[in-house]
């Protein structure tokens, strides 16, 4: 099993260091020593453990979609020309861009600071490793 350091950890929840060495001995997560002698999580655990305390903010747009890959947040950046523009979202930690018409940023009310919805369907989605290797 992958085993991923505290540090790391805390990175992917979005919580801080002393969180998840809390978590570890409260037995929300079980810690052991990785080769290097640090501490470190199980891989899968974290993974259940950051599904499981996902909570994303409600999609403003309530949409019926067929798409699953939805990101809300702010609007944090809008560059347009006449006919183009680019968007960029802050989702949480995740950066999100779109380029679409300056047309459509009009028809949406797209501004600075007003909440919007990213949504992705794509039959092509790339899994990247550090290094070709599962391990952190």
């Amino acid at each position: 099993m992958p085993q991923i350091r505290i540090s790391e950890a805390a990175r992917f929840l979005g919580v801080s260091d002393d969180t998840v060495r809390r978590w570890t001995e409260n037995g929300t997560l079980t810690a052991s020593k990785d080769s290097a002698g640090r501490l470190a999580v199980d891989g899968l655990e974290l993974a259940t453990l950051a599904r499981e305390q996902s909570h994303l903010p409600d999609d403003p747009s309530r949409a019926a979609s067929s798409a699953r890959n939805r990101f809300v947040g702010l609007v944090t950046g809008i560059t347009a020309d006449k006919v183009m523009a680019q968007v960029e979202l802050q989702c949480g930690p995740f950066r999100v861009v779109s380029l679409m018409s300056s047309e459509a940023v009009r028809e949406l009310g797209l501004e600075l600071g007003s909440v919007a919805t990213a949504v992705v369907k794509a039959t092509t989605v790339i899994i990247e490793t550090p290094q070709g290797k599962g391990l952190i």
